[in-house]
């Protein structure tokens, strides 16, 4: 166990913890912050994505000694009130379906269009690679990014 510091959603924590525990556990049963959700454990889904510096990662494979030290955002941080451009063009594409991967897909989302604001269909795809959503509403999440993207 080793006292570590984090910094996120803005906010300061320090925890109690074995170092190699993967960051998804820290924020989900350490933390409370369960928006961030466990998938599959092996980082090939994406429903733990966060950003880590500004950078779209997964949380279940990234051991928390290695967070330490980094700005971390989860989905309860990526907006105060759900307004966030992506928020708001999920819900006006209407993509959730039953809304397992959502937070993943917004947080892979939001980091493309932070680095990238006018993307390709194919920046796109690119992007999102690797986000599964098992019901399979993948025209809605691009159309979602590209009037996410019109907001930005």
């Amino acid at each position: 166990m080793a006292e570590i510091s984090l910094k996120i959603n803005g906010k300061s924590h320090t925890i109690d913890v074995d170092p190699q525990t993967p960051l998804l556990w820290v924020l989900r049963d350490h933390l409370k912050m369960v928006g961030t959700k466990y998938g599959c454990g092996i980082a090939q889904c994406g429903a733990c994505t966060v950003h880590l510096n500004g950078s779209a990662i997964r949380s279940c494979q990234l051991p928390i000694s290695s967070a330490a030290g980094n700005e971390i955002t989860t989905i309860e941080g990526l907006s105060e009130n759900g307004d966030h451009p992506v928020q708001k063009a999920w819900l006006e594409v209407d993509v959730p379906q039953c809304g397992y991967c959502q937070a993943g897909q917004i947080m892979t989302a939001s980091a493309l269009l932070k680095r990238n604001p006018n993307p390709s269909d194919e920046e796109i795809e690119n992007a999102m690679n690797g986000n599964i959503c098992r019901c399979g509403t993948y025209t809605r999440i691009k159309a979602a990014i590209k009037k996410a993207s019109q907001i930005v």
